[in-house]
């Protein structure tokens, strides 16, 4: 069995006690970096083998892990933060382990967007998940696509770009988009800053930006 575990976001508290159930019973955690998950574990108290699991290694190892579960071991897959999968590794071990007929299953939890789309006080009823754009390769195609997208656009994005980014999709969208930008959810300086695209990016720009960063923008009308 491979159980894809959401892990918090920032609060520790924000944890299921069945996640917390499974990590005490699996023979191994994978990580996606053994050092955070070794935090969350000892503030805990629930010790397990660590395994690195990341993009960097797992075109390598993925095989010997789906042997090792047909052999019988419970493994568990966690993230830095959130849930596996969204923008973060599990997809080609999951696709594996569906392949070789491995059991997989996936707990609920937190995740970024979620919060970050139900506080932004824009529509929530249909919505599409980008994630992280291009940083050059296919970033004007995607853009140019999405500007006669009507339900409401959700990304990803680092402190370092996100300016830049608000600045883009104001050039391709309109800088008067109305969006919101949600910034260290669960966190003790946690914010969201809600307004037209020019106007998030301009309050931005005068100050320095920290955490992880959610952009949500409203759908075109038409």
């Amino acid at each position: 069995m491979l159980y894809l575990i959401p892990t918090p976001i920032g609060n520790l508290k924000d944890i299921t006690l069945r996640a917390l159930e499974v990590l005490k019973e699996v023979d191994v955690i994978l990580a996606e970096d053994t050092r955070n998950t070794a935090h969350l574990l000892n503030h805990y108290q629930i010790s397990r083998p660590l395994t690195p699991y990341h993009q960097h290694n797992e075109h390598k190892i993925t095989a010997y892990l789906v042997d090792q579960l047909l052999a019988g071991r419970r493994m568990a897959l966690v993230t830095d933060a959130g849930t596996p999968g969204i923008s973060d590794p599990a997809f080609l071990l999951v696709r594996a382990c569906v392949k070789a007929g491995v059991n997989v299953e996936s707990l609920p939890g937190a995740t970024a967007f979620v919060p970050a789309l139900v506080n932004s006080g824009l529509p929530a009823n249909r919505f599409c998940f980008e994630g992280f754009l291009p940083l050059k390769k296919g970033r004007h195609s995607l853009l140019e696509a999405l500007k006669t997208e009507t339900r409401t656009m959700i990304f990803y994005e680092s402190p370092l770009r996100l300016v830049k980014t608000l600045n883009d999709l104001a050039a391709y969208f309109g800088a008067d988009r109305e969006c919101s930008v949600s910034r260290e959810l669960t966190k003790l300086y946690e914010e969201t800053r809600r307004g037209t695209l020019t106007e998030v990016a301009t309050y931005f720009s005068q100050k320095t930006v920290k955490g992880e960063i959610v952009i949500v923008v409203k759908g075109t009308e038409g």
